[in-house]
C-alpha cells in the first residue's frame, strides 16, 4: 500500500476527492473544496481518512 503525500490528491468514500494537507501516522487530512461540486454535498471543509480507505488519483509531481 503506498501512502499519499501532502499535495496529493486523494478519492475516497464513493467519489469524494481531496487534497492531503497532512499525513499521521495511521491516516491523512484532506480538503476537500478542491472539489468542483462541494458547495452542493453540505460536508466539512476537511476530514481525515485513513490510509486503507482512499486511492491516490494525482500525485504532486504530476
Amino acid at each position: 500500500m503506498k501512502i499519499a503525500e501532502v499535495g496529493n490528491i486523494v478519492e475516497f468514500k464513493d467519489g469524494l476527492q481531496g487534497l492531503v494537507e497532512k499525513v499521521n501516522e495511521n491516516s491523512v487530512i484532506v480538503n476537500l473544496t478542491i472539489m468542483e461540486n462541494f458547495q452542493h454535498l453540505e460536508v466539512e471543509e476537511k476530514t481525515v481518512v485513513n490510509h486503507k480507505r482512499y486511492k491516490i488519483m494525482q500525485s504532486k509531481d504530476a
